[in-house]
C-alpha cells in the first residue's frame, strides 16, 4: 500500500480513536489529562501503534492500564466508524514528546531565551 495512504488512514485513526475514548470509554482510571498524540499503522493495516502522553505521572500506569483493557472496545468501536477492509489490532504506547516541550521550554525560559524582547518605551 503506498506510503500517503497508510499515512492518511494513520491520522484518521488517530482522530477516531482520540473520540472513542474520550465519548464512549467509560473507565474512571480515564479521569487525568492525556492526549492521543499519534498513531502509526502497519502498511498492512493489521497493527497500529497508538501513542498516548499523560501529563500527570502518577496517573499514568492507571491510564495505560485502562486503555490497554478497552483495546478491544475501542477496536470494535474503530471497525464500525471506519469502512477498513482490516480493523487494526491496537498496541498503546507511551509518548513523552508533549512532557519533552514543555521540558525544553521551561529551560528555554530559565536562560532568558524563550521571552519575547520588550519593546523600550520612548
Amino acid at each position: 500500500m503506498p506510503k500517503f495512504r497508510t499515512d492518511r488512514v494513520s491520522g484518521e485513526v488517530q482522530k477516531e480513536i482520540d473520540r472513542i475514548i474520550r465519548e464512549e470509554v467509560k473507565d474512571p482510571r480515564l479521569g487525568g489529562t492525556f492526549a492521543v498524540t499519534r498513531a502509526e499503522v502497519t502498511r498492512d493495516l493489521r497493527h497500529a501503534k497508538v501513542y498516548i502522553s499523560v501529563l500527570e505521572d502518577d496517573l499514568f500506569k492507571d491510564t495505560m492500564d485502562a486503555l490497554r483493557n478497552a483495546a478491544g472496545f475501542i477496536r470494535r468501536e474503530l471497525g464500525r466508524r471506519m469502512n477498513l477492509r482490516y480493523t487494526p489490532e491496537l498496541h498503546f504506547q507511551e509518548d513523552h514528546n508533549i512532557e519533552y516541550g514543555i521540558h525544553m521550554a521551561k529551560l528555554l525560559k530559565d536562560l532568558g531565551l524563550g521571552q519575547e524582547p520588550e519593546e523600550e518605551q520612548p
